[in-house]
């Protein structure tokens, strides 16, 4: 039985970590839409907060999520890139 060598296998950890990151931007897009379709109908009169209870709870609930998530991916989206901080402070900012 021929194995297959270890540098050719498929990173199973790899692909996963991948696909669950994917995952996790799909579910902020959505809910961002979801934000955005609930406050665009609210906005034209379609209905209101009160009467679309369960609807306005959800929103209500991602647009706390969504706020967190933003607060706590604030600094990854900058490279912490070492030379970079060197040139800034070289520069006096």
């Amino acid at each position: 039985m021929a194995t297959v060598p270890p540098e050719r296998r498929p990173d199973r950890r790899g692909r996963l970590a991948v696909w669950a990151e994917n995952a996790r931007e799909a579910f902020w897009v959505l809910a961002l839409g979801a934000i955005a379709a609930y406050a665009f109908f609210l906005a034209l009169g379609a209905f209101s907060p009160g009467d679309a209870l369960p609807a306005s709870i959800l929103v209500a609930v991602l647009v706390v999520l969504w706020l967190v998530h933003a607060w706590l991916a604030r600094g990854a989206r900058f490279e912490r890139d070492p030379r970079l901080r060197h040139a800034r402070e070289r520069r006096g900012f």
